[in-house]
């Protein structure tokens, strides 16, 4: 298994919102109310999960904006040109303090590497990559010398196995071809 990072992404500023510092989040979690709940700390940094800067910010408030954004407000950030400098910029948590995938899941960082098989027993080979598209994951997965996208739907996937490193899917006739 991948080393585990010590902070996850869990948001990211996508712009000002008013006059008194409150920013548009893209939340990038199953649990936006939890880990945008008062009281919670965030950390700003960077695409690849590190602390870059660090800045611990806490949650002073968040509220559901549009699907998959929030209207939040952090400390040390009250101002309109303050928030503008956190455009595009990353929010994180530290790893523990994410409540771990349940059975049949994973974390996006951990599906790099895993075989994806076939329920029939088949093999199709391993994820290089993944994409997060509005419509979901698709999977990049190498695939008879060449490269194939799989969408990660509960239609397909069938079973992940973060332990075994695999992920049992039920594709289409024809997908493979």
């Amino acid at each position: 298994m991948p080393d585990a990072p010590a902070h996850l992404i869990v948001g990211r500023v996508r712009r000002a919102h008013g006059l008194r510092g409150d920013l548009v989040v893209e939340t990038l979690t199953d649990a936006p109310d939890a880990i945008f709940a008062p009281g919670r700390r965030v950390f700003g940094g960077t695409t690849t999960g590190e602390l870059g800067d660090g800045v611990e910010l806490e949650v002073h408030r968040a509220a559901p904006f549009k699907r998959g954004l929030m209207i939040a407000h952090l400390s040390g950030i009250d101002d309109r040109t303050t928030a503008e400098r956190w455009r595009d910029r990353y929010l994180l948590v530290p790893a523990g303090d994410v409540e771990p995938p349940g059975e049949s899941e994973a974390f996006l960082h951990e599906l790099i590497g895993m075989r994806v098989v076939l329920a029939d027993g088949g093999e199709v080979g391993n994820v290089l990559d993944y994409y997060e598209l509005p419509q979901g994951i698709l999977l990049e997965v190498e695939w008879n010398g060449g490269r194939v996208n799989l969408p990660m739907t509960d239609a397909f996937v069938r079973d992940i196995d973060r332990e075994r490193r695999r992920i049992v899917m039920d594709l289409p006739d024809g997908l493979l071809e």
